[in-house]
């Protein structure tokens, strides 16, 4: 049972994220143009959280940043050259206590690292496509999270931000070593220090390609490689659809192997409101005493202007997993959750339930999480 002094932190908590995101005015835009065409931006968003975790015995509530999509600062440049682009995106997280790093042993609180840097990245783009390279996107990265329902701002196919760190409980009261986030994944592609090109848009179709290295890390010296095509097509009607497929590879430096990750994902919003979500994934470790992962994952949601603040959405979804932390074991998520834009501080509300249930040889406790938020963007 939550305690007198948590309820008192849940409601001062609760003002606090009210406070920080409703005195804020909606932010004009940031932005320098130049008067060859180019332009400057700087961008941002504040995404604090109170998550409440009930491991089965014990509920531990806390104020975070969301690593759904963290607190960041970013800066882009655009620049016509000829009949090219050059564009140049830095962004960096906060470094402020997230939802992955808290568990029932406390929040890791060391501040901003380099591992915070999410884009140093160079481009250039033409009628051949797109080149990158410096930190930033692989190809596979998305590829497992085509989305385009309103509440995929809170619930999405990575069931894992709001309670990842969190052990599983045994049935005896005491804590495992299995995290929530060691019982499932989408595998979906990261950020690396990275070459990229992107294809042209071929009637709703691209493509891209990707190798990279993890040069963030001064522990790891994998290669990493991967592959994706995507489509994206609004058809007659009004009915949107997007969907995509990548393939990729991280080459582990010590000879033990390969990780090949299969991935994808689609999407379709109908001019009702009504849109369907579904992705799925299988890994292929050949590394010593690696397991070979799966999973499926589809949510149903709605959307519609409801109340004058601006959009509503609302969801359920679910995801099936197979051997994440060993042969044999078995996951089952699902969430429900509620989205609301308000207009005039360009902010998105949210309330989320999630629910873990891991079977490992042991039937764990079940993990739930209640995620109340709002991320401001400027």
């Amino acid at each position: 049972m939550v305690s007198e002094m948590t309820q008192k932190l849940k409601l001062s908590s609760i003002a606090a994220v009210l406070a920080a995101t409703t005195a804020i005015p909606a932010a004009a835009e940031l932005k320098y143009e130049n008067k060859t065409g180019g332009y400057v931006l700087l961008y941002g968003q504040l995404n604090p959280v109170i998550v409440s975790v009930d491991d089965g015995e014990e509920t531990e509530t806390r104020l975070l940043d969301n690593d759904l999509s963290n607190s960041r600062v970013g800066l882009r440049l655009m620049q016509p050259f000829g009949s090219n682009e050059f564009t140049f995106r830095f962004e960096s997280g906060l470094g402020l206590p997230g939802t992955g790093t808290a568990n029932q042993n406390g929040t890791n609180t060391n501040g901003w690292t380099r591992a915070d840097i999410r884009h140093v990245d160079f481009a250039l783009k033409g009628g051949y496509g797109k080149f990158s390279a410096g930190q930033g996107s692989m190809a596979s990265d998305g590829a497992a999270e085509v989305d385009l329902s309103y509440v995929g701002t809170a619930l999405y196919s990575f069931t894992n931000d709001e309670n990842g760190a969190f052990f599983y409980r045994a049935p005896d009261g005491v804590l495992s070593d299995i995290t929530v986030g060691d019982s499932s994944d989408n595998f979906d592609g990261s950020r690396r220090g990275r070459v990229r090109y992107d294809t042209p848009d071929f009637n709703g179709f691209s493509g891209a390609i990707a190798y990279g290295k993890n040069i963030l890390s001064s522990s790891d010296d994998d290669d990493y490689y991967d592959l994706a095509v995507s489509y994206n097509n609004t058809f007659a009607g009004g009915v949107e659809f997007a969907a995509g497929v990548a393939y990729a590879v991280r080459d582990f430096d010590n000879g033990s192997g390969k990780r090949k990750d299969t991935i994808g994902s689609a999407s379709v919003l109908l001019p009702s409101g009504f849109s369907f979500t579904a992705a799925l994934g299988n890994r292929d470790d050949t590394s010593s005493g690696a397991s070979d992962p799966n999973y499926w994952y589809t949510k149903i949601a709605y959307e519609g202007d409801w109340i004058a603040w601006g959009k509503t959405g609302v969801g359920v979804d679910y995801f099936d997993g197979s051997d994440f932390e060993n042969d044999g074991s078995s996951t089952k998520s699902w969430g429900i959750a509620v989205v609301q834009r308000i207009d005039s501080i360009n902010t998105d509300a949210y309330l989320k339930y999630r629910n873990h249930d891991f079977d490992d040889m042991v039937d764990f406790d079940k993990n739930e999480a209640w995620v109340l938020g709002a991320r401001w963007r400027f």
